[in-house]
């Protein structure tokens, strides 16, 4: 059992390798716009495999609409690639998907930063109130 999960795996991984050259090179297509795989989940029987993909610029699923159905509808040329320049006796289905948590990692990267921003103008204020009042009771 443990030998399909890795052959899964490297399947997975040539996957990923092959397929971000593969849409580099032979997708021409201007609605694809510059895309990165940043992951594949292959099914134990390797017949399906899910490609998960970034476009620069966009951030929500709804932003990268427009590539998501033109990868689909280029998953068979893709496949026929790969199946031509792998040893695999079968490739899988391929079929794509946006992968939008980078877009919510930079989002909660923003809110960090806000909240830090704010953290340390709350202590600079204190600070300088504190001062104040600290000079006002001595005397």
């Amino acid at each position: 059992m443990a030998r399909e999960f890795t052959r899964s795996q490297r399947v997975s991984d040539y996957l990923q390798r092959e397929l971000a050259s593969l849409i580099q090179r032979e997708i021409r297509d201007p609605r694809v716009g510059m895309i990165s795989v940043t992951g594949v989940d292959v099914s134990r029987d390797i017949g399906h495999a899910k490609i998960h993909y970034t476009v620069l610029g966009a951030d929500s699923s709804e932003d990268a609409k427009e590539s998501t159905e033109v990868l689909n509808k280029a998953a068979g040329f893709l496949r026929s690639q790969l199946s031509r320049e792998s040893k695999m006796r079968s490739v899988p289905q391929l079929r794509f998907y946006f992968d939008s948590s980078v877009g919510q990692g930079r989002h909660m990267e923003d809110l960090i930063d806000r909240a830090a921003k704010a953290d340390r103008e709350l202590i600079g204020g204190e600070e300088s109130d504190g001062g104040s009042e600290s000079s006002g009771e001595s005397e």
